[in-house]
């Protein structure tokens, strides 16, 4: 069994940050690929950040520049730190984590259960 748990959201001014956390846990072999999603109200699931076992990341245009993404492969956590926060960047973010169960010789990609985001004045 596994599970990714999310933690860190809240509401926020704009211009404020968070730090938003996920951890990985159960009988994990490895894990490749962790990265951030999120979804707004009535709109798609969009792509956030990604980061590789290796530490390479990729970002989307809409926040390259204010957040980053972050890895501690110890302990099979990914983060994102959101600094700059916008009105726009109010969402549920959910973590995904490219894993291998042990036992199992095949990766799937697990997904949290998603933090709610939430920039106001």
């Amino acid at each position: 069994q596994v599970q990714l748990v999310e933690s860190g959201g809240g509401s926020v001014q704009p211009g404020g940050s968070l730090r938003l956390s996920c951890a990985a846990s159960g009988t994990i072999f490895s894990i490749n690929n962790m990265g951030w999603y999120r979804q707004a109200p009535g709109k798609r699931r969009e792509w956030v950040a990604t980061i590789s076992r290796g530490g390479s990341t990729n970002y989307a245009d809409s926040v390259k520049g204010r957040f980053t993404i972050s890895r501690d492969n110890a302990k099979n956590t990914v983060f994102l730190q959101m600094n700059s926060l916008k009105p726009e960047d109010t969402a549920v973010y959910l973590c995904i984590a490219g894993l291998q169960v042990s036992g199992s010789g095949l990766f799937s990609d697990y997904w949290g259960q998603g933090t709610q985001v939430t920039v106001s004045s």
